[in-house]
């Protein structure tokens, strides 16, 4: 090999080398929910359908990035709300939930992960698919989680998604009123949505 085309070669081969060693990690930012984030408990009972909502919850996530700034992934998600800030239009319902989740000692309900995938859905959608620990009334279980994304003009996240379980897997009693007249169901579906922005 003649010495110009060898010191290209050796030339060539080292760039590679400096790229690979000291390229940047993936860029990450830090975000948090604009307002409260909004839960709305879904059930059934022997007398009629049955909801509870609360504004109270807090989210706080760090999301991984690509170079235009496009989310790839998340790394860290925590989310939590109180007990007793989910309401329903009837006041012995809410006490007799409050009972049954045992809100005096497990006062919050969280739900924290660390890795999620994200997929671009279009020009503005996501769908983010994460497993973490859901702890309602101080039981917790691993759940899978998948959500919708879209990102507004002002580059903040407008999240929705669903989630369905059974009372009794938290060892939670489903409550009923009027003496045990007015019985709910075990299943109940959590819904939720909640404006991102970074930090």
């Amino acid at each position: 090999m003649k010495p110009r085309i060898l010191h290209t070669s050796i030339t060539v081969i080292a760039a590679a080398i400096f790229g690979l060693l000291y390229s940047p990690a993936k860029a990450q930012t830090k975000h948090t929910s604009t307002g409260s984030v909004k839960i709305t408990i879904e059930g059934t009972s022997n007398l009629h359908d049955w909801n509870m909502t609360s504004e109270k919850g807090t989210f706080t996530g760090v999301f991984d990035v690509n170079a235009t700034g496009s989310p790839t992934g998340m790394s860290a998600l925590n989310f939590s709300v109180p007990a007793q800030s989910l309401k329903s239009e009837h006041t012995a319902m809410d006490k007799n939930t409050y009972k049954a989740l045992n809100a005096n000692k497990f006062p919050a309900i969280s739900f924290t992960s660390g890795a999620a995938t994200i997929r671009q859905e279009g020009i503005s959608g996501y769908t983010l698919t994460t497993k973490g620990q859901l702890t309602i009334s101080g039981t917790t279980r691993d759940v899978l989680l998948t959500v919708s994304g879209v990102v507004n003009a002002d580059k903040s996240v407008t999240y929705t998604g669903q989630y369905k379980l059974k009372m009794t897997d938290y060892k939670v009693e489903p409550p009923s009123i009027m003496f045990g007249a007015i019985k709910t169901g075990d299943d109940i579906v959590v819904r939720f949505s909640l404006v991102l922005k970074t930090i």
